[in-house]
């Protein structure tokens, strides 16, 4: 809707700037017809047709242009395209509280969801939170037992994987009361903690596709 917006705004000012003389040369006024009281449609002329066209194709690459709803991502959300990045992300994150968030494009649970997660990344600054693409990460998350979309982990430092549940926007609730539960100040000794079943090989087959959470 919004590209044949920008479509209409940018047809009439052509008509609007030709003087009414040559108006009348290009678009002489139609015959009128002996059996109909209205006048036939005008006719434009195929440069002017032409115009049109080169519009409307500019109006479509600026609309498709648009990023996708899950690459609009707050300062401190990253997104995690294999193990090695996830690990490393868990391994430079310190002491810092970690928020996985494992999603898919095509779930409508995910995309309801998410505008509100990002406010919530954006009032915590002091929160690493990552994005895993359950389609780009099926091993990682068949290893992590990620069956249902979306899908929260909290980790933290030494003290490894804290927490993890399904969330759909009904209950986010559960993601605020995490945060309160678990962002508080502390300090830990040693490498995070409780993901080396990512380095183990899976003990059945998942489904390709997970359920959504309601």
């Amino acid at each position: 809707m919004a590209a044949h917006v920008d479509v209409i705004r940018l047809q009439f000012p052509l008509f609007r700037t030709l003087p009414f003389a040559k108006a009348k040369r290009l678009f002489p006024p139609p015959s009128p017809s002996p059996y109909s009281s209205s006048a036939p449609p005008l006719a434009f002329p195929p440069t002017y047709r032409k115009h049109f066209l080169s519009f409307k194709v500019c109006a479509t690459v600026a609309e498709t242009g648009q990023p996708k709803w899950w690459e609009k991502n707050a300062p401190n959300m990253i997104d995690i395209h294999s193990t090695q990045e996830f690990l490393s992300a868990l391994s430079q994150a310190g002491d810092r509280l970690v928020i996985v968030e494992f999603y898919g494009t095509w779930c409508a649970s995910c995309r309801a969801l998410y505008p509100k997660l990002c406010r919530t990344a954006e009032e915590h600054p002091e929160i690493v939170f990552l994005k895993v693409n359950f389609d780009e990460n099926k091993p990682m998350c068949k290893r992590l037992n990620v069956k249902v979309l979306p899908y929260f982990h909290f980790y933290r430092g030494a003290e490894g994987q804290l927490e993890s549940f399904s969330c759909s926007l009904a209950k986010f609730q559960k993601i605020k009361e995490a945060i309160e539960t678990h962002n508080t100040a502390r300090c830990s000794i040693g490498p995070p903690m409780g993901i080396g079943d990512l380095l183990a090989e899976p003990s059945s087959v998942a489904k390709d596709r997970p359920a959504e959470s309601v």
